[in-house]
């Protein structure tokens, strides 16, 4: 067990994506921070887990999207094992109704933008002026995005989700590109169809267009496919990447004939 164990905050991290992210980290050795709006029983199952993987495990109760309430909640987060490392902004929430983009609402767009860009964009923002505070960091710095295939795949019936993950693209560049002189790398993982609560009301749907061949590896893909991959990020095992983004969605992005 180590003593001085790197620390990794995790947003949207009691259930689905989150908790996969969450439990690879702590198999990787990392003390974690999960932040979510609450704490329920899903929270204390994710933090059994990390408990039993022989790591500490806080938490830091606030909605990303409100901008007010971030100063405290970056306080709260920071001061629970006196730094973070890694961030990882996981965080989001899908479209309010699948529909034709135009009719769209603005408060399915507004909702998007919120918590799956704005939110993400000014908490990196928070975090970095206090990573950037620490002259000779102990461990690897690491800033990883979780996105989506759908950052550069049109989906017209949630035209919004689309719009707020290629945004969240475009954000991992500008703050890989201001950071690295810091020694702070900064990265994009793009899942495609992963079983989650989030997709369970479309699971007929893509079991059936996984089988007929939407993506080269026919299967799901799993939180723990996903946690794996920000894992293997935030210890530095790709130490001379900055800006990237990572594609874990079976394939479906190669551009097929």
């Amino acid at each position: 067990m180590k003593i001085n164990a790197p620390v990794a905050l995790v947003t949207g991290g009691r259930r689905g994506i989150g908790r996969g992210i969450v439990w690879r980290l702590a198999d990787e050795g990392f003390d974690i921070v999960i932040n979510d709006l609450f704490d329920d029983d899903a929270m204390r199952e994710t933090i059994d887990g990390v408990e039993a993987r022989g790591r500490k495990c806080a938490i830091a109760l606030g909605d990303i999207a409100a901008l007010d309430q971030q100063d405290d909640f970056v306080n709260r987060a920071w001061q629970a094992f006196g730094r973070i490392d890694t961030l990882v902004n996981n965080a989001g929430v899908s479209v309010l109704s699948r529909g034709d983009l135009l009719d769209v609402s603005v408060e399915s767009y507004d909702r998007n933008l919120d918590v799956n860009l704005r939110g993400p964009f000014f908490l990196t923002q928070r975090f970095a002026r206090r990573m950037m505070d620490i002259p000779d960091p102990e461990h690897y710095r690491s800033i990883v995005c979780i996105s989506s295939t759908s950052a550069d795949t049109v989906s017209i019936n949630r035209g919004e989700y689309c719009i707020s993950k290629a945004g969240l693209s475009m954000m991992v560049r500008l703050f890989a590109t201001r950071l690295a002189a810091h020694g702070i790398a900064v990265h994009e993982i793009r899942p495609g169809i992963i079983r989650t609560d989030m997709t369970a009301v479309s699971a007929a749907n893509f079991d059936e267009r996984i089988r007929e061949g939407l993506t080269p590896i026919r299967r799901w893909g799993t939180p723990d496919d996903i946690g794996s991959a920000v894992a293997a990020l935030a210890v530095g095992t790709f130490s001379f990447s900055t800006g990237s983004a990572f594609e874990l969605d079976g394939g479906m992005h190669i551009n097929r004939f």
